[in-house]
């Protein structure tokens, strides 16, 4: 507390008010992805992963069934501060026995509503198209046969009826996700009909009204996956432009781009046209390699601009790594707290003082503010949250160690 204190007194030399950023990051949900317990496997035993995903390592420990998977995000829950969402695919489909994508239900999902209800918790889905044979020739809801066009197409339908569901029943609306690996390994003869066949696939997905308080649908684009280097049908152009002309929206992950983009760049702009935008906060390092989220230059400066654009209530943030090379439950807390440490961060930023520097032209002032303000107290304010919220501060790892030695090394 004496700590916390200094710190607190210190920001509001600069005129932060701690309590105000510590009241704000409480009330920030943020989605935590589930595929980080089981390398991206899910529940159907499909086979290898496929549409330009891979989840690198053989650590022990990958969650194999339901039961297991939330086990493990309960260990997560007990390390990460706050109140979030839990962000599954359709593949994460609890069954008896073997149902189609295209045929799943909400009843298929009773277990997550119950898993999420008990623990305060909302849910956030996504269609899963990709490690499935007709899936196989890297081609989904821009395929040229249109019964495989139509098996998607029916696959995300029922997903968007699975979000409702969702948000219905546990009362927080739910982010409903539509991201596809449709591209090609090389150049490609035609670019258009691909992108039309897509949109035409998109159109009857999204025909049917949903009340937005329960489900919102977001669109997510990509640069390029493996074996898909040449060409992918669903760019940032073409997302961008749907969602803006389809009442959706554009969901950006910052492992979708050209190395040298940083996603920080494009929030600004995007809420000027847009109510909302959604995220996927990841790390590609050399390419979309889905590396556990650190607190690095570009988490703060997507932060940042969340912050200083006032719009916490308008980006929805989700998260989106596999690391199967290390602990998974540490890599899953390592990623969540390292994004609220990012939003913290700019919350103790005085972002109106900056403002002014720059319009004035004071640049190297500004410049040097800047830096003195990576020394102040944060991570004070950040143990003192942690505190606040019952969950261990720096030394959290301890008890990721502990789980890990007593249930994940005993899975075989």
């Amino acid at each position: 507390m004496e700590r916390y204190a200094y710190a607190k007194e210190t920001y509001a030399k600069i005129g932060i008010d701690t309590e105000k950023a510590i009241r704000d990051l409480s009330g920030v949900k943020i989605s935590i992805h589930c595929w980080q317990g089981d390398d991206v496997g899910g529940f159907e035993n499909a086979g290898a992963l496929s549409g330009g995903i891979a989840a690198t390592g053989s650590h022990p420990g990958k969650a194999r069934n339901f039961r297991e998977l939330t086990d493990d995000l309960d260990a997560v829950l007990r390390l990460v501060p706050g109140r979030h969402k839990v962000n599954i695919h359709g593949m994460y489909a609890v069954t008896d026995d073997s149902v189609s994508r295209d045929r799943l239900e909400p009843k298929h999902f009773e277990k997550w509503a119950e898993f999420a209800r008990q623990r305060g918790l909302g849910l956030d889905i996504n269609p899963t198209l990709f490690s499935h044979p007709l899936a196989a020739d890297g081609l989904t809801l821009s395929h040229p046969d249109e019964k495989i066009r139509r098996f998607w197409i029916d696959h995300c339908k029922a997903m968007r009826r699975v979000g409702e569901y969702f948000g219905r029943e546990l009362n927080i609306t739910c982010v409903n996700n539509i991201w596809i690996p449709d591209g090609f390994k090389d150049t490609p003869a035609d670019r258009l009909g691909p992108r039309r066949r897509l949109k035409e696939s998109l159109d009857e997905i999204l025909a049917e009204k949903i009340d937005k308080k329960y489900l919102l649908d977001t669109v997510e684009s990509k640069l390029f996956g493996i074996g898909l280097e040449s060409y992918t049908v669903g760019s940032h152009e073409f997302y961008m432009n749907y969602a803006a002309k389809n009442d959706c929206i554009c969901l950006l992950d910052n492992g979708h781009y050209h190395p040298t983009e940083v996603t920080s760049d494009k929030i600004p702009s995007m809420l000027l046209f847009f109510d909302k935008v959604a995220l996927h906060v990841t790390r590609g390092v050399r390419w979309d390699s889905d590396h556990v989220v650190v607190f690095d230059d570009e988490l703060k400066e997507i932060a940042k601009e969340i912050v200083r654009c006032g719009a916490l209530d308008r980006v929805l943030i989700g998260l989106d790594y596999f690391d199967a090379s290390i602990n998974r439950v540490g890599a899953w807390v390592t990623g969540v707290r390292n994004m609220q440490k990012a939003l913290l961060y700019a919350l103790l930023t005085p972002h109106a003082d900056l403002k002014k520097l720059q319009d004035s032209g004071s640049f190297g002032r500004l410049l040097a503010v800047n830096e003195e303000l990576k020394f102040y107290p944060f991570a004070d304010v950040w143990n003192e949250f942690c505190e606040r919220q019952g969950v261990p501060g720096a030394d959290w790892f301890d008890e990721a160690d502990n789980y890990e030695n007593k249930i994940l090394e005993l899975r075989i």
